[in-house]
């Protein structure tokens, strides 16, 4: 049985997603719990280039080891669970666990969860390449008999772009937003009965009010997790 929390660590990979993620929590824990019960929360991040460089190299030990030293960090300020709302380093998680002195929780399993839960059956996918292009979610979802629609090949180099040159900064431009809102269009008329954001930036771009699938946020559904594992009193 885990030990009793109260204290998450967040490891950042991309401030802009961070940041958000943050905010993430710290509504939903104030939806949950008194104001003497809230979770304490650490952040800790290494250089967003320091990812990009291992990612870039196909380096996953490298992004793993990045992860570890941020649980390590956390761990030493008391956190007792920690995770990153980063999708593109979800696969390094993996490794990130092997000798992590705290546990962790992960996007993947928890979305594939919801989705099951739903009884949801043919799902589209919006992130980076990295990631709709990958078995980051693709794996878990199929074990569930989810199937998974990724944007096409112009579109997920569209969908890059959007991401890497503005969400990542919080900033987007009125035709990024008709892009994203398109990509999500041609899932819809290709069956899917639902999306997932799998990157902790597209909330800036799309949301319930101008999106035409039942939305599964990745970010949010892990915030959720992370504050229901929590146990108030504990540390």
């Amino acid at each position: 049985m885990a030990t009793p929390t109260n204290h998450i660590g967040i490891v950042g990979v991309s401030s802009e997603g961070c940041a958000l993620f943050y905010r993430l929590v710290t509504r939903f824990a104030g939806t949950r719990r008194s104001p003497n019960e809230q979770p304490r929360i650490s952040v800790h991040n290494e250089p967003l280039s320091a990812y990009l460089d291992c990612i870039r190299r196909d380096d996953w030990h490298g992004v793993g080891k990045l992860l570890r030293k941020s649980a390590e960090i956390l761990a030493r300020c008391g956190a007792g669970i920690c995770l990153t709302p980063d999708n593109a380093v979800q696969y390094g998680v993996q490794l990130a666990e092997v000798g992590s002195p705290i546990p962790w929780l992960t996007i993947p399993e928890l979305v594939g969860e919801q989705l099951a839960k739903d009884k949801r059956k043919v799902v589209g996918i919006l992130g980076t390449k990295l990631v709709t292009r990958s078995s980051t979610y693709q794996t878990h979802l199929g074990l569930r008999g989810i199937q998974v629609h990724a944007p096409s090949e112009h579109e997920a180099e569209r969908l890059d772009r959007i991401i890497f040159d503005e969400l990542i900064y919080g900033t987007t431009r009125p035709e990024s937003h008709e892009a994203v809102l398109s990509m999500v269009q041609h899932m819809y008329e290709g069956g899917c009965e639902a999306v997932i954001l799998a990157s902790s930036e597209l909330p800036l771009v799309i949301g319930v009010d101008n999106c035409v699938l039942p939305i599964y946020d990745s970010s949010e559904i892990l915030a959720h997790a992370a504050v229901e594992r929590t146990t108030p009193g504990a540390n």
